[in-house]
């Protein structure tokens, strides 16, 4: 049953119907339509328009109703019904008759769908802040695991200085801290009421929309109607937290994916997030993480695509605006997906410490040690930068580790060195000199990895 008949004396087109109807994936929105119906049906009871006895008799049916979309939501798409809020409204009027008729006064679609996806979108917001969390402790739990583990970091995929798979785990919960309080902060500005706000001036009945808003869980009721209907920032902040999240996830993807080849063999993901190929019996594929730096690419799509639409749309409520829900769910639906997925990723992960250890043993990861000894020592860093330079240089001819050249092979460019360069040249000394806070220093790791787990708490 359309909601908007009377004015019309020819039925729509059913090609035209199909391409607007949006029940295929509002549908989902449906226990939100249920609770939002309920609150609103309070408020009129308020303003004179329902009885306490007649609100208590659509409450009882959309009680009725919830519960039945709750056992099989997928009912819903059986029907013919042109949106979620057709359906809901022609579902109570089948249960209590023409009272149900009464419950749309003074109520819009237009505020109605607006509160319909911002409480979908808070109850999202709950739900990924605990996988983000999730995936923290999971990467906490890893970083634990592998305090010894030494590895290279890399700077433009060449090797720099010398870190712990744990620093790498931990520079990834840093990320996910700030996905989650973009998330909090997300979460503070929609919570704001639309309902009441009718089509675009507000409704002509004098509910209370302050308590309407707390009845509904809102902090407040929204400021300006015309804003109210309108507004779909709260779904673009959404997908841009998701954006850079999956931006986030897709860059820890990718390490994972050069950490598991061939070359590098850093670490063995499980048999569980892997695959074979079809022609090659030896291969052992990273089909979870590519998939999640695919996705990446959906996710920050969906957030153009909806700056895209509203970016011309005049003020108040347009068709358009049906284009947001598609976006947001599909969106919404991925980044949990890749949150759950890079947290079984870690699950079962091997590092594989005598290749990391070799590794970062290569490459002169520790030439800055000695740069920075030779400052110790009264050399200009400018002068002693050239001078571990030439070093290197001569150190990749002989086929040599820094701490492998003789005292006479260091005295050829400096002779400032002593037998004291060999002990701030090992992999540890490395390690611990980077005490400051933040930095690799085994101290500093655990001590993060000890208020990690305070914070997660």
């Amino acid at each position: 049953m359309a909601l908007w008949g009377g004015r019309f004396t020819q039925a729509a087109d059913k090609r035209f119907k199909d391409f607007n109807d949006s029940l295929r994936f509002d549908y989902r929105l449906a226990e939100q339509d249920i609770e939002g119906s309920i609150g609103w049906s309070k408020a009129l009871v308020s303003v004179g328009v329902l009885t306490q006895e007649e609100q208590q008799r659509l409450e009882i049916a959309l009680q009725d109703l919830l519960v039945e979309v709750r056992s099989n939501p997928q009912a819903i798409l059986q029907d013919d019904a042109e949106d979620i809020h057709s359906w809901v409204e022609s579902k109570l009027i089948d249960k209590v008759g023409s009272l149900g008729k009464k419950l749309h006064t003074g109520r819009s679609r237009n505020d109605q769908v607006a509160l319909d996806i911002k409480m979908w979108c808070k109850r999202r917001v709950l739900e990924l802040q605990e996988n983000v969390r999730e995936l923290q402790a999971k990467l906490v739990e890893t970083a634990e695991k592998n305090q010894d583990a030494v590895m290279p970091g890399y700077t433009h995929l060449q090797r720099a200085q010398p870190i712990s798979f744990a620093h790498w785990c931990m520079a990834y919960v840093e990320m996910l801290d700030r996905d989650y309080s973009r998330l909090s902060d997300a979460y503070q500005r929609m919570n704001t009421c639309p309902l009441g706000s009718g089509a675009l001036a507000g409704t002509a009945y004098a509910v209370d929309r302050e308590r309407l808003a707390q009845d509904l869980d809102f902090a407040a009721a929204t400021r300006n109607s015309l804003d109210s209907v309108s507004d779909r920032d709260h779904i673009i902040e959404l997908l841009s937290t998701a954006s850079l999240s999956m931006v986030h996830l897709s860059r820890f993807a990718e390490d994972m994916i050069i950490f598991n080849s061939g070359e590098a063999d850093f670490v063995e993901l499980s048999d569980r997030v892997t695959s074979g190929s079809s022609l090659m019996p030896q291969k052992k594929n990273p089909d979870a993480c590519e998939l999640i730096r695919g996705k990446a690419g959906r996710v920050v799509g969906a957030l153009t695509g909806m700056l895209m639409t509203v970016k011309g749309l005049p003020l108040a409520y347009n068709k358009d605006m049906q284009e947001d829900k598609e976006g947001i769910f599909d969106a919404l639906d991925t980044w949990q997906d890749c949150l759950g997925m890079a947290t079984f990723v870690l699950d079962g992960i091997k590092v594989n410490v005598e290749r990391t250890k070799e590794a970062a043993l290569k490459g002169y990861s520790n030439a800055t040690e000695l740069a920075d000894y030779l400052v110790a020592k009264g050399v200009p860093f400018r002068d002693s930068h050239h001078i571990v330079g030439e070093t290197v240089v001569y150190a990749i001819k002989v086929q040599k580790g820094l701490e492998d050249l003789t005292l006479d092979e260091f005295r050829q460019f400096s002779d400032v060195v002593g037998d004291d360069v060999y002990e701030i040249l090992s992999l540890q000394s490395c390690l611990d000199k980077r005490c400051a806070k933040g930095g690799v220093s085994p101290l500093r790791v655990a001590e993060a990895i000890a208020a990690a787990k305070e914070r997660l708490k």
